[in-house]
Formats: C-alpha cells, sequence, structure tokens
C-alpha cells in the first residue's frame, strides 16, 4: 500500500475533488475536514458556533466557549466581529475562558492573551464583561494553585464547555500544554518547552524576554468539552497534524 505524507493527500484532495477523502480516511483516527481556504474554514466555523449560540439562546442557557489565541484564530474573531455589526448577532449569552497566558505577564501588557482577546474580540462584541474569563498572568505565585482549580470549578459549574476553539503550535501543544502533559491534567502552572519560546520570541522582541511559563488550561479540562475544533493552516503546520491525526496517542504529542 502506498503511503502518502499529509502534504500529499492534501494537494491530492484540491486537485482531484470531494473522491480523494477516500485516501485520507483509511489513516484518520479523529474526524478532519480540510478546507480550500482558511477563509472558508473560518466561516463555517463561526457559523457552528451561532448556531450553537441561537439554540442556546432560546433555551435560557448561556454558551460557554473555551477560545485560543494567536494568527490561528484570529480570522475566526474577526468573522465574528463582521457578524455582529454587520448582521446583529448578540453575544451575551455567552460565557468564554481563554485557555492560556504567559507567567509573569500583566494583562495589559502588549503580549498578553487577555489583551490579544479584548483587542480581537471582547471589545467589538456585546459580551458582558463579567461573563469574560482568563488565566492572570499577574498573580503572586503562592494564589496560582487556587486560581488554577478555581477556573476550572467555574467552567463546571456553567455546565462545563460547550466548544473548545483551539489552534496548534510547533510541539504538538494545545493551549500550553507542552509535550509530558498528562491527559488528565487540569488548569496549572506550566513550564514552556524552548521550542515555544523561540516561536514567541517576535512578540517579545527576543527569546531572552519570552516568559519560560504560562498558566494553561489542562489536557483534562479541555477534553471534557462536549465539542472541540482545533483549526490549522498552511503546509508549515502539515506535519504535526499529520502526527496528531494519524499517529498513536502519546503524552509525547499532546494534541
Amino acid at each position: 500500500m502506498k503511503i502518502y505524507s499529509y502534504k500529499q493527500k492534501l494537494d491530492s484532495v484540491l486537485k482531484e475533488g470531494i473522491n480523494s477523502y477516500e485516501i485520507i480516511r483509511r489513516y484518520e483516527k479523529i474526524p478532519t475536514e480540510i478546507y480550500a481556504s482558511s477563509d472558508d474554514a473560518v466561516v463555517e466555523v463561526a457559523r457552528n458556533i451561532v448556531e450553537m449560540m441561537q439554540k442556546k439562546a432560546l433555551r435560557c442557557e448561556p454558551l460557554v466557549l473555551g477560545l485560543a489565541t494567536g494568527s490561528t484564530t484570529s480570522p475566526l474573531y474577526d468573522e465574528l466581529v463582521r457578524l455582529h455589526k454587520e448582521e446583529g448577532v448578540s453575544f451575551k449569552n455567552v460565557h468564554t475562558f481563554t485557555v492560556d497566558e504567559f507567567y509573569p505577564l500583566a494583562p495589559t501588557a502588549l503580549q498578553s492573551h487577555y489583551r490579544f482577546m479584548k483587542e480581537h474580540l471582547y471589545d467589538l462584541i456585546d459580551i458582558p464583561k463579567e461573563n469574560i474569563n482568563y488565566p492572570d498572568g499577574s498573580l503572586a505565585p503562592e494564589l496560582i494553585a487556587g486560581f488554577c482549580a478555581a477556573y476550572d470549578r467555574k467552567i463546571a459549574s456553567l455546565g462545563g464547555i460547550d466548544l473548545q476553539i483551539l489552534g496548534i503550535g510547533r510541539t504538538g501543544h494545545i493551549a500550553c500544554n507542552e509535550p509530558g502533559s498528562m491527559i488528565n491534567s487540569p488548569t496549572r502552572l506550566i513550564t514552556l518547552d524552548t521550542i515555544t519560546r523561540i516561536d514567541a520570541a517576535g512578540d517579545f522582541f527576543g527569546e531572552e524576554f519570552v516568559p519560560r511559563r504560562a498558566i494553561t488550561m489542562g489536557i483534562g479540562t479541555i477534553l471534557a468539552a462536549k465539542k472541540l475544533i482545533l483549526m490549522a493552516w498552511g503546509e508549515g503546520k502539515a506535519n504535526v497534524i499529520s502526527n496528531a491525526v494519524e499517529g498513536p496517542v502519546t503524552d509525547s504529542l499532546p494534541t
């Protein structure tokens, strides 16, 4: 049997059409969708979010979202903002939980994930401020363990995360769960992999300025979500996605 690389399979799908999915499905261990462009994928994910939100609103229930930051997810937030401004979509029944934050880092810092979410989404839609939850990178060290436990308890008190939006790093990390993270790990303080810090160096104007740790939702917290969508764009993510989708389940690849 011929073994296809993920890049070869992607090229095959785009050139030959839907029937080429038969090749891919032989190797996939989790449901995977390939789109001609990230724009198409973003529109579909945003539609999913809005449909879930509207169904919840009809039942007078909140929609609980877990949200990741970065270049992968920012187009999705742009689309949600567009839907709010141009189509009147309301986010008043939404509660959000940001998946991670560098530590130590003030929420107002240029590189803060909380600041990213404010600038790309929260300040541009009608979500109530009290519904926004995020890891606080400015906490004193002795307060972190209690904060992380309370973060998970608050998620549980709302009925759990309905939809978890994720990106993926070059190490295979989701949120900041680096290789070695246990499948049942809770929200916690974690040491960042060198590759992750190198990838963040541009935002911090040098690797030496990148924090060595982060507060992150755990794998256990993330997997408890009712639905998860992991997005990855471009050839640079092809290998890690191939390993995550088709490879063995191991703590060396947290995805």
